[in-house]
């Protein structure tokens, strides 16, 4: 069978500081208020540190090329900056770990797309719900498609072992569809996988999960949605009644404005899409080629302070990890060095795939160092990707046009706008470098960014014991 990749899967983007005054007032009410409570209830504010327990998932915490991200770890950076203290994330190993921090005190808030049932109510305080997952139905491409639940009783259901999905089926059997049954799928193996490898024919996943799997097993797609959503909340520890309170402003004032749509929105695994034939090819060679050549990116990465999933998403534009490939215009090898490069970087044989991949990690640092410093992250590897691809000069045309258009020269989202017009007489003629065919590095950087999206989610960083800790002004 094939391996469980999605092991870490239950989605890079700068944390948004969802700043509103009533904040400011429920900050002020952690610090004093009439209404008697524990000691330790104040003591986020007195020790200048919000403690959130989560778990290592795409859709909650984990680690990518340029930090933490995901979407409990953008709204806990949000909502510790509004406080106006120290943020420190931590995962943990499963649900029940979570409740144990909450209940030793250990924990301040457990967020991690949470559920809250009985076994949440007995260690914390169910904050409101913010969210509502839509639960989804999904069949592999090609066989029959179910409509309903009725059509779904006498297939072969997979369903992740105690989740919310699985008690979501124990309503229905009770209800609609007393010949329900199901396969239970035990942590941390995914249900989608066991449609896509033909061990059911159906399995009930949450939505939001389902928009990072689907990048991972592109033959699996929706049949329908349950009529049921799934709520999501935070959890907040007992005795702290003041921060229960302050959280529901936060998400209740988020909602409101938009933004938490927003966010929502910008850490799903739908904001990097692929079309269907490349997820499918990428996914192939993932399991095929990439293991082959996954310990050099590992050494690239320790020797250049670059990281690993990065240098191979770029490996995999360049060549697709195959060490033999040649371009039209003469560069070759895993990384696609040009001739010129690889003598430089003292290569003698380009097909030498480990020297490929060691020069092209060290010809990107290179890159990388040419870019300001006070160009931010993730913007700064962006750049360096284009310029990569496209030669520092003509992404410093670009940057140029930039200026001279009122947009600013140090952002990515408005230079790879104007990295096209370097293919236009009426543009290109006012740069120092002339004609380029700018929109390659644009569809390049494009690329490269939804490639290492799926490696951060299936190769996530090993994350116990790696806490994320922010201070409120980053």
């Amino acid at each position: 069978m094939q391996h469980r990749r999605l092991r870490h899967l239950f989605g890079v983007g700068r944390p948004t500081g969802l700043l509103r005054p009533p904040l400011v007032i429920a900050a002020m009410a952690l610090i004093g208020s009439c209404t008697p409570e524990s000691p330790s209830s104040n003591r986020v504010l007195t020790s200048g540190e919000l403690r959130v327990v989560t778990l290592n998932s795409p859709t909650s915490y984990y680690l990518g090329a340029h930090g933490a991200e995901g979407l409990e770890f953008q709204l806990a950076h949000a909502f510790a900056r509004e406080l106006g203290v120290t943020l420190y994330m931590y995962p943990v190993a499963s649900p029940q770990a979570m409740q144990a921090e909450l209940a030793s005190g250990r924990a301040d808030i457990a967020a991690a797309q949470i559920t809250a049932d009985a076994s949440w109510r007995m260690v914390g305080e169910a904050a409101d719900v913010y969210a509502q997952n839509p639960q989804l139905v999904v069949y592999r491409v090609g066989r029959p498609r179910p409509r309903d639940t009725l059509q779904i009783e006498s297939a072969r259901l997979s369903v992740r072992a105690a989740s919310a999905q699985e008690h979501l089926l124990e309503r229905l059997k009770h209800t609609v569809a007393p010949a329900l049954t199901w396969i239970e799928t035990a942590a941390p193996a995914d249900p989608v996988e066991d449609v896509e490898n033909g061990e059911a024919d159906y399995a009930v996943v949450d939505a939001r999960e389902f928009s990072f799997s689907r990048h991972i097993y592109p033959d699996v797609s929706i049949a329908f949605t349950l009529p049921d959503a799934r709520p999501v909340q935070w959890v907040v520890r007992h005795g702290a009644s003041q921060l229960y309170e302050t959280v529901n402003r936060f998400f209740r004032s988020a909602a409101i404005s938009g933004e938490l749509a927003g966010l929502e929105a910008r850490t799903s695994g739908d904001a990097k899409n692929l079309p269907y034939e490349d997820a499918r090819r990428f996914e192939e060679l993932i399991a095929a080629r990439l293991p082959h050549y996954r310990n050099w990116f590992e050494q690239a990465s320790a020797d250049t302070g670059v990281d690993w999933r990065l240098l191979a998403a770029i490996g995999y534009q360049e060549s697709q990890w195959n060490p033999s490939a040649e371009s039209s215009t003469g560069a070759s090898g895993l990384m696609m060095l040009t001739s010129t490069t690889a003598q430089a970087l003292g290569v003698h044989d380009r097909t030498n795939a480990r020297a490929n991949i060691m020069a092209g990690a060290q010809y990107f640092l290179e890159v990388l160092a040419k870019i300001p410093d006070r160009i931010p992250e993730p913007d700064r590897t962006w750049f360096a990707l284009a310029a990569y691809n496209v030669g520092f000069g003509h992404l410093e045309d670009a940057r140029v046009l930039a200026q001279m258009r009122g947009k600013n020269p140090d952002s990515w989202a408005d230079v790879r706008q104007q990295l096209p017009l370097l293919a236009d007489e009426r543009w290109f003629e006012r740069v120092k470098r002339g004609f380029c065919r700018g929109w390659e590095p644009v569809q390049f950087v494009d690329r490269i960014q939804r490639y290492l999206k799926l490696l951060e989610w299936q190769a996530p960083e090993t994350v116990a014991g790696r806490a994320t800790r922010l201070p409120p002004d980053a």
